[in-house]
């Protein structure tokens, strides 16, 4: 699949999962998406990122914030929901709360191959 093909995808996922969210009771807002190799480097430098080749860098990967009454959710535990719901959506999507050596709860991304 192209790469806008995947964007594509990701992007009504990412739609559906949002929908979703609110459908559920939770607020969202808006963390972090198409990110320049730029600030990934600063963020590679500085221990927030572990990797050059983030997705976000290929507009594959977003990061949101998920609200319950008011309260950010911010732990695995209490994020365990979404990112099963995220990766439930399709093969091609995992969530950063599951990595084995880096916890991202508010990550989301495609994986492409």
């Amino acid at each position: 699949m192209s790469l806008r093909k995947e964007q594509s995808q990701f992007s009504r996922d990412f739609a559906e999962f949002i929908i979703w969210l609110y459908a559920e009771g939770y607020e969202v807002t808006d963390g972090e998406a198409w990110r320049p190799p730029e600030m990934q480097r600063i963020y590679v430098d500085t221990g927030r990122s572990k990797t050059m080749e983030s997705l976000h860098l290929r507009r594959l990967a977003k990061d949101i914030n998920i609200f319950k009454d008011g309260v950010l959710l911010s732990s695995k535990s209490e994020l365990q929901f979404a990112g099963n719901k995220w990766e439930s959506m399709s093969a091609a999507n995992t969530w950063g709360g599951n990595w084995n050596s880096f916890k991202d709860c508010p990550h989301f991304q495609r994986t492409v191959r």
